[in-house]
């Protein structure tokens, strides 16, 4: 397959609603880049573990009925998800509150891990949620260096909020840090900059670990990447999106990479700054129509759906 991703499912729903009349898609950042990627055109593929309950079951059918092949598809004896309960406030933004149970995806030991998965694969991608002291740390960490062994693309997500669920900021830090020598594509948002030591270190960074992108997402205002001692900015798209960004980031990255191996990209030296501002447009309005739907999977846009907007004269692009 084209793309394998890694790590936690989550699931939303209404405070207040029972949640076997209102669950909502399957979530977490690698699921829904893998059902992105998938919607783009390509193979997709995702390691994770679920309760063999009705929750479980409903995860895995939510990657399958979205064209994400499960490479873990037997069942945990024991029931354990982790959920995120969400919030509206008045002004219609989500609010977020964590309930953790041991996750998914921590019972996955290196040895569940297929080479010959990562073998026949182009992109391998993981979030930094299996590296924030969890058991998965080792099937992560053991997951991006075999990929890197094989010499396969590697892209990796770092998200704040696994700060929050981490007593210990710096460990959770360090933890993440730790890998970036397995990292050929990194994505960040405005909130994460202090995991990577801020945008001024962002060029040391690249140099020491020998990261070829990093990529900040930055919602309607669209994308910058740091590349080769550049910085490439795309411009936003407007489609009377909701304040709130939950799954953009996503939907962003899912089509992103999914461009770069559309456009023949297999290994760093592939790239050019032309194919990454084509990318990085992919992306933002990628981005920009998932959260129309507050990031629900259902509003992740096809392939088609991207280029129908693409072709329509970009009439839509706000200028930055």
């Amino acid at each position: 397959m084209d793309v394998i991703s890694m790590g936690e499912m989550v699931i939303d729903f209404l405070p207040g609603t029972e949640p076997a009349s209102y669950l909502r898609n399957a979530g977490g950042a690698p699921a829904n880049m893998a059902i992105a990627a998938a919607r783009n055109g390509l193979s997709a593929g995702m390691y994770c573990r679920v309760g063999d309950d009705d929750f479980g079951r409903f995860l895995l059918k939510t990657l399958e009925d979205n064209g994400v092949k499960p490479l873990l598809p037997e069942l945990c004896e024991t029931v354990f998800t982790t959920m995120a309960f969400v919030s509206l406030n008045e002004n219609n933004d989500r609010s977020f509150s964590f309930c953790r149970k041991p996750g998914a995806d921590t019972q996955i030991a290196p040895s569940d891990i297929k080479d010959s998965d990562i073998e026949g694969c182009s992109l391998v991608h993981a979030g930094s949620v299996s590296l924030s002291g969890h058991p998965s740390d080792d099937a992560t960490r053991h997951f991006l260096k075999k990929a890197k062994e094989m010499q396969k693309l590697v892209s990796f997500d770092v998200n704040y909020r696994d700060l929050v669920w981490n007593e210990d900021r710096q460990k959770c830090i360090d933890s993440v840090q730790e890998i970036f020598k397995y990292v050929d594509f990194l994505k960040i948002s405005d909130e994460e900059e202090d995991m990577v030591g801020g945008v001024g270190n962002i060029a040391g960074l690249m140099e020491k670990e020998g990261i070829s992108l990093i990529v900040e997402t930055l919602g309607a205002e669209g994308a910058r990447c740091f590349y080769k001692g550049k910085e490439i900015r795309s411009k936003g798209y407007s489609f009377g999106a909701v304040a709130d960004t939950t799954g953009a980031g996503d939907a962003f990255w899912g089509a992103f990479v999914s461009r770069l191996l559309i456009l023949g990209v297999r290994k760093v030296s592939d790239i050019t700054e032309e194919i990454i501002k084509d990318a990085l447009d992919y992306g933002n309005i990628s981005g920009s129509l998932c959260v129309t739907k507050k990031g629900a999977i259902s509003s992740l846009p096809t392939r088609e759906k991207i280029e129908e907007i693409r072709e329509a004269g970009l009439s839509i692009r706000e200028e930055m």
